[in-house]
């Protein structure tokens, strides 16, 4: 894979996870922030006198309670889409920070919250807490977050320092710290996600391999067992033409016993690349099926466009032949070719053995020579 492709699918990978982790862990802190706001404001010392404020503050945490439950992912979930919804939903999770932050300030500084002061302290530890370690993944927001949790509530602090100088400084000691444990948090997350893409990226290059030939780098009969039946089947719901070619190359045994094992790993070869340089079209399934066959798996294609192209590989083969130690080796391919047809094809395997008839055909009939499936 090229290092350009490879960072965009790390990048696409790092987005959709970050966005489900923050979709994940931001449901449940909407609810403590409404029901720190109710406690402090229920068990104030005179909660009867501030409905206003008191309704005011419920309203405002449940609506920012209810726009995080109700932010889904997009269904589109292409990268610009993500970052779309990573920025949306960061707006609500600062909104609400903000909104405790205040919250808490007025509780310190209005006489009635002196009996629920220690609940908005005690809430404002715990919400910053929770940031720092389960909103990691941008480090520089969830900085922004932790400091409009908290700095309402020390300058609120700072204008009574001769009576609070002690919550000050510890709240101020605990910000440090948690600033500290949040750069930790950013490296661990990002860590973590780096190692999943590498076992993602490993357990796919352990798919690819067993799914490709190792001699030709062409696909094995693995992936086309695989590839072919979903193919046929979407030709069937489709409607869409889908075009099977099959190959053999003429008297292969005679190269491998006239010239040995690895002459015949090297024809095997050379005929792959042959191959490649006809069947050139990224939707065409290029595949070794097993010794010397072959076969190509060509969807929206008509049977005479296939059959051109199998014809001018056959042809192309023959007058290029095989380099042996300098030596030119005669080298022909018999061929079949198909279109699968709903009305006569009632399962892969029967399209597959259309084909495979006509190919014994072309053999039989003197090789160097492609047949037509029956139509």
């Amino acid at each position: 894979m090229a290092p350009d492709s490879q960072f965009l699918r790390n990048t696409s990978f790092i987005l959709l996870r970050e966005s489900q982790d923050t979709r994940v862990r931001t449901r449940l802190g909407g609810i403590y922030y409404l029901l720190a706001w109710v406690l402090t404001w229920s068990f104030s010392s005179a909660p009867g006198d501030m409905q206003t404020l008191g309704l005011t503050g419920t309203l405002f945490f449940a609506l920012m309670m209810a726009l995080r439950w109700l932010h889904r992912l997009p269904a589109q979930q292409s990268d610009g889409c993500l970052r779309q919804w990573i920025d949306r939903h960061w707006t609500l999770i600062l909104i609400t920070s903000l909104g405790w932050g205040l919250a808490h300030a007025w509780a310190l500084l209005r006489p009635e919250f002196e009996p629920s002061r220690m609940i908005a302290t005690l809430s404002t530890v715990a919400f910053s807490t929770a940031m720092a370690f389960n909103f990691p993944m941008r480090k520089a927001r969830c900085v922004v977050a932790i400091l409009l949790l908290y700095a309402p509530g020390l300058i609120a602090l700072a204008t009574q320092w001769a009576s609070q100088e002690a919550l000050a400084v510890t709240l101020g000691f605990y910000l440090s710290y948690l600033l500290l444990a949040l750069n930790r948090s950013h490296r661990e997350y990002h860590a973590t996600l780096t190692m999943e893409q590498q076992l993602v990226d490993q357990r796919e290059r352990y798919d690819q391999l067993s799914r490709t030939d190792s001699l030709t780098q062409l696909g094995n009969r693995l992936q086309f067992n695989s590839l072919f039946p979903a193919m046929v089947a979407n030709a069937r719901r489709q409607g869409s033409p889908l075009s099977l070619v099959l190959l053999d190359i003429d008297f292969f045994k005679r190269i491998n016993d006239e010239h040995g094992h690895s002459s015949g790993d090297a024809c095997l070869s050379d005929f792959a690349e042959h191959m490649r340089q006809v069947f050139r079209r990224d939707s065409d399934a290029l595949l070794r099926l097993g010794g010397e066959e072959f076969g190509v798996l060509m969807p929206d294609t008509s049977l005479e466009e296939a059959s051109s192209l199998a014809e001018r590989f056959r042809v192309e083969l023959a007058t290029a032949g095989f380099e042996l130690n300098g030596q030119s080796l005669p080298l022909t391919t018999s061929l079949g070719a198909g279109i699968f047809d709903p009305t006569r094809d009632e399962t892969a395997e029967a399209f597959f053995k259309r084909v495979d008839d006509a190919l014994y055909r072309a053999k039989a009939e003197g090789r160097d020579r492609l047949a037509l499936a029956d139509v």
